[in-house]
C-alpha cells in the first residue's frame, strides 16, 4: 500500500510510531537544530525581542493576505505566525525543516496548539467540517514520506 493511499488513522499511526522511535534517538545535531529555529525565528532567541528579518522574509514569501485555515485577513486577526505542522515538542529534529512550517493566524495557531497534524485534521473534521478539505491540502505528505523512509 502506498503512503498516499493510507487513511487518516493509518497515517497518524505511522507518524506516531516513527516519531516516537526517532524521538528516543535524538542526536546532538537534533538539539542544535531545535535551538537554531529559535535563533532563526526570534532575535537573540527571545520571543520578547521580535522576529528576525530572515523569518519575516520567509513568512512574506510563504503566505498571502489570508489565513489558510479560517480565511481571515491576517491584518484583521493579529497578524501571521509560523506554525509547525508536526509539533516541535514531538518532532524536534524537524524544527528547521521548512516542509514542516506553514503560516497561519495567531488565533488558529492558538487553537491548533501542540496537536499532532492528524489530531488537528480530526479536530477540524469534527468542529469545522466545511474547512476540512482546505486543511487536507496542507497535509505534510513529504514529511510523512521522510519519516517512513527513516523508520
Amino acid at each position: 500500500m502506498n503512503l498516499e493511499d493510507k487513511n487518516l488513522e493509518d497515517l497518524f499511526k505511522v507518524a506516531d510510531k516513527v516519531g516516537k522511535k526517532r524521538y528516543h534517538k535524538l542526536t546532538h545535531q537534533d538539539l542544535e537544530d531545535y535551538r537554531k529555529f529559535d535563533h532563526w525565528r526570534y532575535v537573540n532567541g527571545s520571543a520578547e525581542c521580535g522576529t528576525t528579518q530572515e523569518s519575516k522574509d520567509w513568512v512574506k514569501n510563504n503566505s498571502d493576505w489570508h489565513c489558510p485555515i479560517c480565511g481571515s485577513r491576517f491584518a484583521n486577526v493579529g497578524g501571521r505566525t509560523i506554525d509547525h505542522k508536526l509539533p516541535r515538542s514531538q518532532y524536534p529534529w524537524l524544527s528547521l525543516d521548512f516542509r514542516n512550517l506553514w503560516v497561519i493566524c495567531r488565533s488558529c495557531n492558538r487553537e491548533k496548539g501542540e496537536m499532532h497534524w492528524y489530531e488537528y485534521e480530526h479536530y477540524m473534521f469534527i468542529h469545522y467540517p466545511n474547512r476540512y478539505q482546505d486543511i487536507q491540502l496542507f497535509r505534510p505528505r513529504q514529511l510523512l514520506k521522510s519519516l517512513k523512509a527513516n523508520q
